[in-house]
C-alpha cells in the first residue's frame, strides 16, 4: 500500500442494459478506463456523442506509473475539464539538466516563452488524473462508466460492432456504432481479433523507484549519465506531488526484474545518490523494458485501437499518455461529424494517415533516446562521452545529446486534410499544426476560445485600426452561414459592433502576441479543424478558397 495515497474502490452497478431481451445499441463504445480510455469518453460526451465506457477493474492505477503530462496533453484535458486540477495538484517545471558523471553539462528550458496558459509539463501520479477523470465522467451526461465489465469477445458486423461483455452477473451483449479500444499494452481485445504490434523490443531495463522525501531540490528534469553514485549506467530525477520523488535506474539486461524491485536492493541504490543522512521512505517500485512497437493500422473497419493498445514507446521522452491524449483528440470530432451525416465515412481513414504518422516520429525519438542513453557497442559508447564532454563548452553538441527526447505536439504535415499554402508566411504555424496560444479579450487565452469542438476561423482585418469593411463583413457572414459543419469565426481587433452577424466574434489582441505568433498581417486568414490544427492559411479573404478547404478538412474531396 502506497503510503501517500489510498486506491478508491468503485462500486459495480447492475446496468439496465444487462435486462433487455436484445443487445442495447451505443453510438460509441469504449473499452478500458485507464487516462485514454477515459479521454476518449470525456470527448465523445463534449462533442454529445452518447457513450459507454467498460473497464474490468474497479479502481485507478497501482503506482504513479505515467507522470509526465506535456503542455499539449493539458490543452486537451482543459477542453475535457479535467486540466486545471491536474495543474493545481501537480508540479510545474520547464527546466531540465543534464549531468555527466560529477559536472552539469547543461541546462534547458523547453518553455523559455512568455505568454502562455499552460507550462511545458506538470509532474503528477497517473492515478490522481484517473480519480479526476472519473469525478468528471460522473458529472457528464450521456456518459457512464461501468466497472467490473470485461469484455469477452468482439464480433464486426456491417452496420455495428457486437460485443460480449462478462459481469458478476453474468453476462450480456451490446452493439455500437464504433468501438473504441482502449485496453493498454497487452491490449485483450487486440489478441482476439488476431492483430499484433511489430517493432524493436530492447535489451535494456530500468527500475522505478518512488520516494518520499523532503528536499529542497528544484522542480526540474536531472539526467546523469554515468554519475559517481550509479557507475557504468543512467539515472533520471524529478518530482511528483506530495513530496514524492520519481528515480529511474539504468539496470541493464541481465538483471533480474523481481530481485531488483526488493527494498533491500532498491535502498543501497537510493542512499549511494542521496546520501546516508538522507531520510527518504520507499514509496513504489516497478522494473520496465524498453520497447518501441506499434500495430500496422490503428483502424480496423469499426474498430480504433488508441493509446498504448495502438502503439508503445520508452518512457524516456514521456510520449506514451501525451501521444495518446492526442489519439482520442484526433479521432473523436471525426465521429461526430460522421455519425451527424456531415462528412463521409471515408474521413475517419485520417485518423491512420495522422495518428500512425505521429506514432512513427515517436518511435523514432524514442529509439533514438534509447540508442544514447544505452549505447550497444564500445564505439557508441565512446561517441557519446566524447558529444557530452563536448556539450560542457560548445552549444551545437547540445543538440546531438539525448536524454530522451521530449514530447512535442504531433504536426500533421503530409495530412489529406491539409491545403496547402498559397503564400508564404513566417513562423512555426504552417497547416497541420496544433494552434498556439496568446493571452486575448481580458483574461482569456486563444486556445480556450476554440475549445468548442467545431470549426474555427482567426481573420485579421484589412483595416488595422479595428473596423470591418461591409464586404469582409458579409463574406465572413456568408461563409458562417453556409458552411455544412459547425463555423465560428474570431476577427482580431475588430470594434465590438452592437450586432455582429452570428457566429463572427470579435478578439482583442492588446498585446500583440496573436498578431505575432499568426503573422497576422492585414486581410490574413486562418482555418482550424476542431481538434484545434492548422487545416489551411490565406492571405487574403477568398470565400471559395475557404469553403474548398473545409470541404477537404472534413474528407468531402
Amino acid at each position: 500500500m502506497l503510503q501517500t495515497h489510498q486506491n478508491p474502490v468503485y462500486e459495480y452497478v447492475h446496468s439496465a442494459d444487462q435486462d433487455s431481451p436484445t443487445p442495447v445499441h451505443h453510438p460509441v463504445i469504449v473499452v478500458g478506463a485507464g487516462p485514454i480510455g477515459m479521454a476518449a469518453g470525456l470527448d465523445a460526451c463534449t462533442q454529445g456523442i452518447p457513450a459507454v465506457i467498460l473497464d474490468d477493474n474497479n479502481t485507478v492505477s497501482i503506482g504513479s506509473r505515467a507522470v509526465c503530462y506535456a503542455k499539449r496533453a493539458l490543452e486537451i484535458l482543459d477542453r475535457l475539464g479535467c486540466g486545471q486540477r491536474m495543474v493545481d495538484k501537480g508540479i510545474t517545471w520547464n527546466l531540465g539538466k543534464v549531468f555527466f558523471r560529477d559536472d552539469l553539462v547543461y541546462t534547458f528550458n523547453l518553455l523559455p516563452e512568455a505568454d502562455h496558459h499552460r507550462p511545458a509539463f506538470i509532474n503528477l501520479q497517473q492515478y490522481y488524473l484517473e480519480e479526476y477523470m472519473v469525478d468528471r465522467i460522473r458529472q457528464a451526461e450521456q456518459l457512464e462508466l461501468r466497472w467490473k465489465s470485461r469484455v469477452t469477445a468482439v464480433e464486426e458486423k456491417e452496420d455495428r460492432v457486437e460485443i460480449r461483455v462478462e459481469t458478476p452477473d453474468g453476462e450480456y451483449h451490446l452493439t455500437c456504432d464504433y468501438l473504441i479500444v482502449a485496453d493498454g499494452a497487452n491490449s485483450g481485445i487486440r489478441k482476439m481479433m488476431g492483430l499484433e504490434s511489430s517493432g524493436q523490443v530492447f535489451q535494456d531495463r530500468f527500475l522505478i523507484a518512488d520516494v518520499v522525501m523532503e528536499t529542497d531540490f528544484p522542480p526540474e528534469r536531472w539526467f546523469w549519465f554515468d554519475p559517481p553514485f550509479h557507475q557504468g549506467g543512467s539515472t533520471l530525477l524529478h518530482r511528483q506531488a506530495d513530496n514524492v520523488w520519481r528515480i529511474d535506474f539504468q539496470l541493464g539486461w541481465d538483471a533480474d526484474p523481481e530481485e531488483e524491485k526488493k527494498p533491500e536492493n532498491v535502498i543501497p541504490r537510493l542512499k549511494a545518490m542521496l546520501g546516508e543522512e538522507t531520510e527518504f521512505a520507499l514509496e513504489w517500485t516497478s522494473v520496465y523494458t524498453f520497447q518501441c512497437r506499434r500495430m500496422e493500422r490503428f483502424r480496423h473497419g469499426r474498430l480504433f485501437f488508441v493509446g498504448d493498445a495502438a502503439h508503445q514507446v520508452s518512457p524516456f521522452g514521456a510520449r506514451g499518455a501525451n501521444s495518446g491524449f492526442q489519439d482520442t483528440d484526433n479521432l473523436l470530432w471525426k465521429l461526430k461529424l460522421v455519425l451527424d451525416g456531415k462528412a463521409p465515412e471515408r474521413l475517419l481513414d485520417s485518423y491512420d494517415a495522422e495518428r500512425v504518422a505521429a506514432a512513427d516520429e515517436n518511435l523514432l525519438n524514442s529509439t533514438r533516446s534509447t540508442d544514447f542513453i544505452t549505447p550497444k557497442s564500445e564505439m557508441s559508447g565512446t561517441f557519446r562521452d566524447a558529444t557530452l564532454l563536448l556539450a560542457e563548452e560548445y552549444p551545437f553538441a547540445r543538440g546531438l545529446v539525448n536524454s530522451g527526447r521530449l514530447s512535442l505536439p504531433a504536426v500533421y504535415r503530409d495530412s489529406p486534410l491539409n491545403t496547402s499554402d498559397e503564400a508564404s508566411f513566417d513562423g512555426r504555424m504552417t497547416p497541420g499544426t496544433p494552434s498556439t496560444d496568446a493571452p486575448v479579450n481580458e483574461g482569456d487565452w486563444w486556445l480556450q476560445l476554440i475549445a468548442n469542438n467545431r470549426f474555427n476561423g482567426l481573420y485579421f482585418p484589412q483595416e488595422t485600426d479595428g473596423g470591418l469593411g461591409d464586404r469582409e463583413l458579409t463574406t465572413l457572414s456568408t461563409l458562417v452561414e453556409r458552411a455544412e459543419v459547425p463555423l465560428d469565426i474570431r476577427v482580431v481587433g475588430a470594434a465590438p459592433r452592437l450586432e455582429l452577424p452570428a457566429g463572427i466574434h470579435p478578439v482583442a489582441d492588446s498585446k500583440g502576441v496573436l498578431k505575432a505568433r499568426f503573422d497576422g498581417r492585414p486581410g490574413t486568414f486562418y482555418l482550424f479543424r476542431p481538434d484545434q490544427h492548422i487545416a489551411a492559411r490565406w492571405r487574403g479573404l477568398d470565400r471559395e478558397k475557404i469553403e474548398t478547404a473545409l470541404q477537404r478538412a472534413t474528407g468531402r474531396i
